[in-house]
């Protein structure tokens, strides 16, 4: 038996760059960190030689041709397992349109469970490039790299998106105090609204073709470098302003990102002494976050009664398998 264990992701500023539509033409940049909620995968040896699926239903299958879950089908086609297999699946909070990237999150711990399966190691760039294939190439989600990178790989970086295609993480260097303090100043609330991501963000590619709204994203990359350089100057100071414009900016991007009842949360929540914040993932619904002082916290939280705050943590870790029981 395996069980893999990856995180989910928050990301803070540049999301959107990350799609080909811009990428392509110029670098992107999104700045984001995992977070202490996990997807969990579970796998073994079924003894029959059928392939059995557990996520919110169950699949019994004779080979993986037959697979309705396209994320399950690919993996294993990408690693090589015919059948005689079985796979569960749980998160720590509801993933579906969330916001925090649990679809890549769940392809990433897919493959690592697999490959342990194997009884053979994937580097974590091997299971970052590995899901953008079987989710971007494949399946033809019309959505970024963030994701599958965020969750790799763990931890706070400014991940960057070249036209070539490739991608590099640059790990974010900042005293371990800053980061406490910047953990204990997040706050995040659930709006219990879902949405499709690859319909927002397949407006958001269409939308670079327009030079204003390339303009947009632009200064959106623009601070990302921005907030990374004022981390590792060991200041938190500009954190909430940086935010703040990252999101009335991507609010201008395309309809279908806010609505009046987002930005009354919005406003509610700067009322109330945010100091910035925004709508993690495409927009549109998922879960809402705040820079705000702890001082001003229990007041935000009040103010905005109607949404459930969820406590985050950040993840140092990313991918990981933690139970390794090979089949002999």
């Amino acid at each position: 038996m395996i069980v893999s264990k990856t995180p989910l992701r928050m990301s803070f500023v540049g999301g959107g760059s990350d799609l080909p539509a811009y990428y392509r033409e110029e670098i992107g940049a999104v700045l984001s960190t995992s977070i202490d909620k996990y997807m969990y995968i579970c796998v073994s040896k079924k003894f029959d030689g059928r392939i059995r699926l557990s996520y919110t239903k169950t699949e019994d299958v004779q080979s993986r041709h037959e697979i309705d879950h396209p994320l399950v089908r690919h993996a294993l086609d990408v690693v090589g397992i015919d059948g005689g297999i079985e796979i569960a699946s749980m998160a720590d909070i509801p993933s579906k349109g969330s916001g925090l990237g649990s679809s890549s999150t769940y392809t990433v711990g897919l493959l690592n469970a697999l490959y342990a399966y194997r009884n053979r190691f994937a580097s974590k760039e091997t299971l970052a490039r590995q899901a953008c294939e079987i989710e971007i190439d494949r399946c033809g989600e019309p959505i970024g790299k963030q994701d599958q990178y965020a969750a790799a790989y763990g931890g706070l970086n400014l991940i960057r998106f070249h036209p070539d295609d490739s991608v590099s993480v640059d790990p974010v260097i900042c005293k371990p105090s800053l980061l406490q303090e910047m953990e204990d100043s997040t706050l995040v609330f659930f709006t219990g609204r879902t949405r499709s991501a690859s319909a927002v963000l397949a407006n958001q590619s269409a939308a670079m073709q327009a030079t204003d709204r390339r303009l947009l994203m632009r200064r959106m990359v623009e601070l990302a470098f921005e907030m990374k350089e004022q981390l590792e100057s060991g200041t938190l100071e500009h954190l909430g302003t940086l935010l703040d414009e990252n999101w009335r900016l991507k609010a201008q991007l395309t309809a279908g990102i806010t609505d009046p009842q987002i930005d009354g949360w919005y406003a509610a929540g700067l009322a109330n002494g945010a100091l910035g914040g925004k709508l993690l993932g495409a927009g549109n619904g998922g879960f809402m976050m705040f820079y705000a002082p702890p001082e001003s916290q229990a007041k935000i939280t009040s103010a905005l009664c109607d949404l459930r705050p969820v406590k985050f943590r950040f993840d140092r870790t990313g991918a990981q398998v933690v139970f390794y029981q090979p089949q002999m």
